[in-house]
């Protein structure tokens, strides 16, 4: 026995292996796939969380005016031209793309209604949220982040101030505004992007442009329209104010928390969108010339 254990020390002091290799406890560089989802259910129900205290800061605190008025006025000034330079081309295509395949089967007189379907209810609200989403929630992220690296965010808490209602509340009531008052803007420049093209390529007049236009279209689909745009911006603004809320890490921990918030926010956006149309398309008639 006393030689066994001689044996061994002898082992180990020349770094030789001594019988069956221990159990090392596994550590994975790459977190399995239930750690992932379970992490991205908590971040989802903390963005709802800091949206509904944010919200009920309203009933509490009131709203601070002067920050909304300028947080609305940034929005409008970052995404108001890019969203039409987006939509005028974006409209233009659709008239070239449908006109055509409605000219092979004699029906060019519907592209009006085409443009219904395709600006008034998709384009447009996807449009504004994908700009407030790319222009002002990125801008929205990197200086809420950098005011908590900075621990501006920790001084007015230390102060009694809550941020949800000076900061996000602020925020999230500009983005939904802008969406909603740029949801319109959008439809229109794309709707006169593909009444420029129908009546020049398709030759269609714009009396037959129009008449279709009516013909398909209802209330509900501007309804529809404007619903989107507020949801749509409100998500853009949710994630934002909580990426940014939430980065640490220094300078490079904020640009990971705005190049995140961008790309939640797009899939958030795609995916609620079609929630929202599948539910439209079930509970709401559709005209039929």
């Amino acid at each position: 026995m006393v030689q066994d254990t001689d044996r061994e020390g002898m082992r180990g002091a020349l770094g030789l292996s001594s019988g069956a290799p221990k159990a090392r406890p596994s550590d994975p560089l790459v977190p399995p796939l239930g750690a992932k989802v379970r992490r991205l259910l908590e971040d989802t129900g903390n963005m709802f969380a800091v949206a509904l205290e944010a919200l009920r800061s309203l009933f509490t605190e009131g709203m601070p005016l002067g920050e909304l008025i300028d947080q609305c006025w940034f929005l409008a000034r970052v995404t108001t031209l890019p969203l039409i330079l987006v939509s005028v081309p974006f409209g233009m295509v659709i008239a070239l793309e449908v006109g055509s395949l409605l000219s092979q089967v004699g029906a060019q007189a519907q592209l009006g209604g085409a443009m219904v379907l395709a600006v008034v209810r998709e384009q447009a609200p996807i449009a504004t949220a994908l700009l407030i989403a790319g222009a002002g929630g990125s801008a929205m992220c990197a200086d809420l982040g950098s005011r908590r690296i900075r621990d501006e965010i920790s001084a007015m808490e230390v102060m009694g101030v809550n941020p949800l209602n000076r900061l996000v509340l602020p925020r999230l009531a500009a983005a939904m505004i802008v969406a909603f008052l740029l949801d319109s803007v959008v439809s229109v420049a794309g709707i006169a992007g593909g009444l420029y093209f129908g009546t020049a390529s398709v030759h269609i007049t714009v009396s037959s442009f129009f008449a279709t236009f009516s013909e398909l279209s209802q209330i509900w689909d501007l309804l529809m329209a404007l619903v989107k745009a507020l949801i749509f911006g409100l998500i853009a603004a949710m994630v934002a104010c909580y990426k940014g809320l939430y980065a640490k890490g220094g300078p490079k921990g904020v640009g990971d928390a705005v190049n995140q918030a961008v790309v939640i926010t797009f899939i958030l956006a795609f995916v609620v969108n079609s929630v929202l149309t599948i539910g439209y398309f079930n509970f709401i008639p559709q005209k039929v010339i």
